[in-house]
């Protein structure tokens, strides 16, 4: 799909308005900047540009870790959008298929349309969009690349400049993703050429090429001073470590943490205040040091019964809310 300078116009001209009863929100509390994965985070719900805004506004929050597929939605790009999955569904690994060699195939060219439409795009593109959050109140704080069906370091080189750039003119502080250890050399040189760190999300593994333990990300900080840590502290606890020690040792090196609340040894996702993660010491950590980061909702338990995923959210927020006070 080409699209033109004209193009952008017209999006502008047709920005949706969210509603301005809500006014501008503000999770800045006690200094501690609370944000949201998004449309991640609002699982099986709608993940465009405005469902993530009317969505975010009606939590009271004002910063996210956006998603690329909302905005190049937005800019008319050949990307879907789908409902996130719900809260459980990716622990859910029986009935795995490999693709067939058509459903791959179609997988390439699908892959490969994204990648002209993204090289052709008019970089004024992201003003428009980067303004149709702001003026809602809501500041794109990190750009999240992960489509693993064309994920970021197994991109060219030209599309790669093309993701930092787009972070960039986002306003993003940096880019997050989740690649091994061993892509993440590559991946430096191109945060240090753009002069934006990129923050690294953790996973419990025990497998020393992923990032699970501080030795990976020291490795990738080694390659480069770019090369940063998105620690998801729920996973961090679940995999026998001590987010609180790490946060003291690497805050340096942090472009943002994940909030969630999980049991210890590999245990399941809770909600917060259920589980073993010390969610409310961490909180109150960044606003006695005063971190600059953000501490980001990643919401992935499972409502209970009689709830739904936006009141638990809800809770989460109040969570923070609370902690902070």
């Amino acid at each position: 799909m080409d699209f033109t300078r004209r193009d952008v116009g017209r999006i502008a001209l047709g920005c949706w308005p969210a509603a301005r009863l809500l006014g501008k929100p503000d999770s800045k509390f006690n200094g501690v900047q609370i944000g949201i994965n998004a449309p991640y985070s609002f699982r099986g719900m709608p993940g465009s540009a405005d469902d993530v805004i009317r969505d975010v506004l009606q939590l009271g929050l004002n910063s996210v870790e956006l998603r690329t597929q909302p905005v190049e939605h937005f800019l008319g790009g050949p990307v879907t959008i789908q409902k996130a999955a719900p809260p459980g569904a990716g622990q859910q690994k029986k009935g795995f298929s490999r693709p067939t060699p058509e459903q791959e195939e179609a997988l390439r060219a699908q892959i490969e349309e994204i990648r002209k439409w993204r090289l052709a795009l008019p970089r004024d593109g992201f003003k428009v969009a980067r303004e149709k959050f702001e003026n809602e109140g809501i500041f794109i704080d990190i750009v999240k690349i992960d489509d693993f069906t064309n994920r970021i370091d197994g991109m060219q080189d030209d599309e790669i400049d093309y993701c930092f750039e787009m972070a960039k003119a986002l306003g993003a502080r940096a880019i997050s993703c989740e690649p091994p250890v061993s892509k993440t050399q590559r991946l430096g040189a191109f945060a240090a050429k753009h002069r934006l760190r990129i923050g690294y999300h953790g996973h419990l593994s025990k497998d020393p090429g992923e990032f699970a333990q501080a030795a990976s990300w020291e490795k990738a900080y080694s390659y480069s001073k770019y090369n940063a840590i998105n620690l998801d502290i729920g996973h961090y606890k679940a995999a026998g470590g001590d987010p609180v020690a790490f946060i003291k040792q690497y805050h340096e090196r942090i472009t943002h943490i994940h909030l969630k609340d999980r049991k210890a040894d590999d245990g399941p996702n809770m909600p917060w205040g259920q589980g073993d993660t010390p969610v409310k010491e961490i909180l109150q950590l960044m606003r006695k040091e005063r971190y600059p980061f953000q501490a980001t909702i990643e919401f992935e338990y499972t409502p209970p019964e009689g709830s739904d995923v936006m009141t638990e959210i809800a809770k989460c927020v109040r969570f923070c809310k609370d902690a902070l006070a």
